[in-house]
């Protein structure tokens, strides 16, 4: 085949598979841009003040606001992040610094990899057979622990991969000046992965913030202020599922401000993530 012959050839295949690539990004922008439109053009009207200091009202009642289940995903999440937080970040620490080619790390490996893509609601079942069958009653306390089962291996998988990229040298100079492995695993290593761990707990607090499923088998909903994490609780993420269902028209405008208001917060997050990814990458 001439040279000419094989030139065009490969130009062709060029064109043709970055076309494709092309339409499928479109493709996917379009519903993107789709989906976010709809949210923003429908809830951002329903934005007020009343929305932030009123608790949801009651079926067919003008006004009212979802100030409740503001609070409630905000206590909920908390617990999800300070449960899931340090167990994923001494765990991955483990797999990375002290047991990275042992057979239990490989075990703990596969069995973080099947956690990472569980369906939620089973993680969600799992924990109201454990925690809510066992205590009687649904609590804000379960619905926390849902979450931080499933924000666990999102931590534990981003913060080994982060350890794992600092360069052994440095922890060989270190222990050649004489520091103990710990020592050198927190002043030295911990330090340099720093944004990378941060990067997978944002991304984590993403991933948890809009879960509904584990928390209607958990900490379920409530129609008013509670604070206290031993009862119901109620969150955003039910909120949206429950009015949105509902024939009441005021429920409905509800249901679309908090989610917008929850795509924007887990859009936020996802931001900050990136920034930190970038500035932990080109060291600004």
């Amino acid at each position: 085949m001439p040279a000419s012959a094989i030139y065009l050839r490969r130009r062709l295949v060029n064109a043709f598979n970055l076309g494709i690539s092309v339409l499928a990004t479109v493709f996917g922008l379009f519903w993107l841009v789709w989906i976010m439109w709809t949210l923003v053009s429908r809830g951002v009207q329903w934005i007020n003040l009343a929305l932030f200091t009123q608790i949801t009202p009651p079926p067919a009642t003008p006004g009212g606001g979802i100030a409740n289940a503001i609070v409630g995903s905000l206590l909920i999440t908390l617990v999800g992040v300070v449960v899931g937080t340090p167990i994923g970040i001494l765990a991955a620490t483990w797999l990375a610094e002290f047991g990275r080619y042992s057979r239990i790390a490989t075990v703990i490996r596969f069995v973080n990899d099947i956690l990472l893509s569980a369906p939620s609601i089973v993680i969600g079942v799992f924990v109201y057979a454990v925690v809510v069958a066992r205590f009687g009653h649904f609590s804000g306390w379960s619905g926390g622990v849902a979450l931080a089962i499933i924000m666990l291996p999102v931590v534990l998988r981003t913060t080994e991969d982060m350890l794992t990229l600092v360069p052994d040298q440095i922890r060989e100079a270190a222990a050649a000046l004489g520091a103990p492995q710990w020592r050198v695993v927190i002043t030295i290593v911990y330090r340099a992965s720093l944004g990378g761990i941060l990067t997978g707990v944002m991304l984590g607090i993403a991933r948890i913030s809009g879960e509904t499923a584990p928390l209607l088998f958990t900490a379920l909903n409530n129609q008013f202020w509670n604070a206290n994490m031993g009862q119901a609780m109620a969150n955003l993420p039910v909120m949206i599922y429950q009015f949105a269902m509902s024939p009441y028209e005021n429920w409905q405008h509800l249901a679309w401000a908090g989610a917008l208001l929850i795509t924007l917060a887990i859009l936020v997050l996802n931001l900050i993530a990136r920034l930190v990814i970038r500035s932990n990458t080109f060291g600004t």
